[in-house]
């Protein structure tokens, strides 16, 4: 199995606030889905800054793409990682989140 990073979530209390920063200072645009919802283009990489709690992560949620999500989450967990939320399916694909050894969550997406 290789995956690589896909897809980084910025959270933030506030998206217009933090759409209209990157858009200033980075040259980032942005898609909006919503008021509590706006799409990364054009910084680099894929990655969304949502702002509903339910989406909300301490840190940025890294996001990885698989083929086959189940086959990458029984060698994850296998390999000692934790999942911390089950595969659930979001606009777009099916997604879970785990923890590393180190501590650090990241997700984990497939179509």
């Amino acid at each position: 199995m290789h995956l690589k990073i896909d897809y980084i979530k910025l959270a933030s209390p506030d998206v217009a606030a933090s759409r209209a920063f990157f858009e200033t200072t980075l040259g980032w645009t942005f898609q909006n889905y919503g008021p509590a919802y706006a799409a990364m283009t054009n910084s680099g990489i894929d990655g969304d800054v949502p702002s509903d709690p339910a989406e909300q992560t301490k840190a940025p949620l890294v996001i990885l793409k698989a083929d086959d999500l189940e086959a990458a989450m029984a060698e994850l967990t296998a390999a000692g990682g934790e999942i911390v939320k089950p595969i659930f399916v979001f606009p777009g694909g099916r997604r879970f989140h785990f923890r590393e050894p180190g501590g650090n969550n990241l997700g984990v997406w497939s179509a």
